[in-house]
């Protein structure tokens, strides 16, 4: 699914009736998502008929029937059908809107014990084949909880925002289920980072008043190709507290971060968990490493 709300309301409702949800990037090719689907035996798959990239309607949905494609144990293909698609869906296939319409607006959480299964996320494959990664409930809330809380420094009022995708781990941990925890405003924005024009997130920061900022050092890097003339022209004085995570940050895009985003007043935390992450991925062993365990 694209970066909407929807996706997120998706994996919570899951979470919420304890179903298991396995996040795929939209950006995948469709032999990419069909792996990952016949590899966790989904029942069901939920879609969006297309997402926006530089002002074009990418198409999500013919990849998701051809990933489908002869796969019997997928019961239902759940569609979310965008400003005024109408879609002429097929035997298996139903409205996202149309299913939520007529439940009730209450639903009982199921009860999970800690070790329960939460999510399976899927490494990316650069190292052979995609392994799921199982993430069990108790764990995996507890370390997002103390580490939003703690290493961003959340504060009763602020507003913040994580750029991830909810398809890989920093998105699912600092865009979805940390911050809720601590039940911090979050921000969501679809789209490339620099369309229309490359003032776009400064001007997000600035209309929501953004006090936590979560990117990627390629971000930063990308931005500082268009200059400071662009961020520059925002008010980005409700800052507090910058992120980096990902790859390793250099020195030059820490000090354009720190002291053109920031303007020299923000402090800038490096957050190490998609590397531990990918570290754990790769060992196929839980969210936590047990290093992290015995440092707490």
């Amino acid at each position: 699914m694209p970066l909407v709300v929807e996706q997120l309301a998706t994996m919570l409702a899951c979470a919420r009736i304890g179903a298991v949800h396995s996040v795929v990037y939209a950006g995948f090719s469709a032999n990419a998502l069909r792996m990952r689907i016949e590899d966790a035996k989904a029942r069901v798959v939920v879609t969006s008929t297309w997402t926006k990239r530089r002002g074009k309607k990418i198409d999500l949905k013919s990849v998701v029937d051809e990933a489908v494609d002869g796969l019997e144990f997928v019961e239902n293909i759940v569609v979310l059908q965008r400003e005024g698609d109408e879609f002429e869906l097929e035997e298996r296939e139903i409205d996202f809107y149309e299913l939520i319409k007529d439940q009730s607006p209450e639903c009982e959480p199921e009860v999970m014990d800690a070790e329960d299964p939460l999510f399976i996320l899927y490494t990316s494959g650069s190292t052979g084949k995609p392994k799921g990664v199982l993430h069990t409930v108790g764990g995996y809330n507890l370390y997002t909880h103390v580490t939003t809380k703690y290493v961003f420094d959340v504060h009763e009022d602020d507003v913040y925002w994580c750029t991830a995708d909810p398809g890989w781990i920093t998105g699912h941990s600092y865009m979805v289920y940390g911050p809720l925890s601590v039940g911090v405003t979050s921000v969501v924005a679809e789209g490339a980072p620099d369309y229309r024009d490359p003032g776009r997130w400064w001007s997000i920061v600035e209309k929501y008043r953004v006090n936590i900022f979560y990117t990627a050092p390629t971000a930063i890097r990308l931005f500082m190709k268009y200059g400071e003339e662009w961020p520059n022209r925002y008010d980005l004085s409700s800052l507090r507290i910058l992120g980096s995570v990902g790859e390793p940050i250099n020195p030059e895009a820490w000090i354009w971060y720190y002291e053109v985003i920031g303007k020299s007043q923000c402090s800038i935390v490096r957050h190490m968990v998609a590397d531990r992450n990918r570290r754990s991925h790769d060992n196929n062993c839980s969210s936590i490493s047990a290093k992290a365990r015995k440092s707490w």
